[in-house]
């Protein structure tokens, strides 16, 4: 088959669905050699860069073209359907919900079949939540695009069982057309000894909407600080955003800036270092349609307290302290045992490394071979 993937998703900072597509760019290349790949890539750079890190040289079935225009422009939409028609695919895959409509006649198997990720459906179901988001300050538009994906998609892809189901029932697609295929953890992830220091170090990896409860976050460690009992500071790793002044607020209100770092982007080393180093690993959200970081952290023998909520029970398993996100003397409590309690902290460690173990971004590639060649 001539398989195309859309790689536009991948942008200069690598964000969660880059990293997705990335990841499978590479353990396709190395566990399908029969199959024919075309990669489409908007930035110069990025296509260097995901080459190198794929080792793409080394294999013969993958080609790129360079597309002069990002997914959601008007010319994707005009120009991109003559693309992949002179490119003879089989099987489009965007690796984010947006895909080019006129290219894939609704309700009906077009020439080229048309497989879409979704990863969740966060501005569907709580716009509330990403307020400054465009999708949720244009809802009406973003529920149409959604509308029109569920029709022209010949299968959607997602992350989690969780986000399967409000597919299913929220984007009224039949459960035969969703398929949950988990993502997987890059090899890189591995624990190493930690630095003496004299604090602990909370560690948080994400971004700044309020769905994923930075400010709840902020609240418990800043009753946690005032406590006394543990020496701490919180690492914000994600990219600032203006459009939600709340954590900057709050922590210039609660004089808490000597007490944490960032928020400011990481990406490579310097986040892999962060997950290595950090004593604790917090992620509050009140839904995620996987939520990777939980087991990056965990692959890195770092403890993890996350949300009850979502796909996260799911991912996480028995291996991290589950909260209520809603609840911050629950969150606190849990902050405040995981630090104290060295014993509680090492069988954390233990667990979490046995669960990171069974993500996979070689089996990722292989389950999505594997509908592929449903489709044909």
């Amino acid at each position: 088959m001539k398989i195309g993937i859309d790689a536009r998703w991948i942008f200069p900072e690598i964000t969660g669905i880059g990293s997705y597509t990335q990841e499978l760019i590479r353990h396709l290349a190395l566990v399908d050699n029969q199959n024919e790949y075309i990669l489409y890539y908007q930035h110069d750079a990025v296509r260097q860069r995901t080459r190198a890190y794929a080792e793409l040289d080394q294999h013969a079935n993958f080609r790129e073209r360079l597309i002069p225009y990002g997914p959601f422009s008007a010319r994707s939409q005009i120009q991109f359907p003559g693309e992949i028609r002179r490119d003879g695919l089989d099987i489009y895959h965007s690796t984010n919900f947006m895909m080019p409509f006129p290219g894939f006649p609704a309700n009906r198997r077009g020439k080229t079949a048309c497989i879409v990720t979704i990863h969740d459906l966060i501005p569907l179901l709580f716009p509330e939540h990403t307020p400054k988001a465009l999708k949720s300050r244009f809802h009406g538009v973003y529920r149409w695009v959604m509308r029109q994906v569920g029709q022209r998609a010949d299968l959607i892809l997602t992350v989690s069982e969780s986000s399967k189901r409000d597919i299913i029932e929220h984007m009224h697609v039949p459960p035969e057309r969703v398929k949950a295929i988990y993502e997987g953890v890059s090899d890189r992830f591995v624990p190493v000894p930690r630095r003496p220091r004299d604090e602990k170090v909370i560690l948080y990896v994400g971004r700044l909407d309020p769905y994923k409860n930075v400010v709840g976050l902020l609240r418990a460690f800043n009753r946690l600080r005032r406590e006394g009992q543990v020496n701490c500071r919180l690492r914000l790793i994600g990219p600032p955003d203006d459009r939600y002044p709340d954590v900057k607020q709050l922590i210039d209100a609660e004089g808490l800036r000597t007490h944490i770092e960032g928020p400011a982007y990481a990406s490579g080393e310097e986040l892999l270092d962060a997950y290595q180093q950090a004593d604790l690993f917090v992620l509050p959200s009140l839904y995620e349609g996987f939520g990777l970081p939980v087991l990056e952290a965990m692959a890195c023998g770092t403890p993890v307290i996350c949300s009850n909520r979502a796909s996260l029970p799911e991912v996480a398993g028995d291996a991290a302290v589950l909260v209520d996100p809603t609840d911050e003397t629950e969150l606190l409590g849990a902050l405040r045992r995981v630090l104290t309690d060295e014993g509680f902290a090492d069988s954390l460690r233990q667990k979490s490394l046995a669960r990171a173990a069974q993500f996979s971004w070689l089996r990722t590639a292989q389950e999505t071979i594997a509908q592929y060649q449903e489709m044909r």
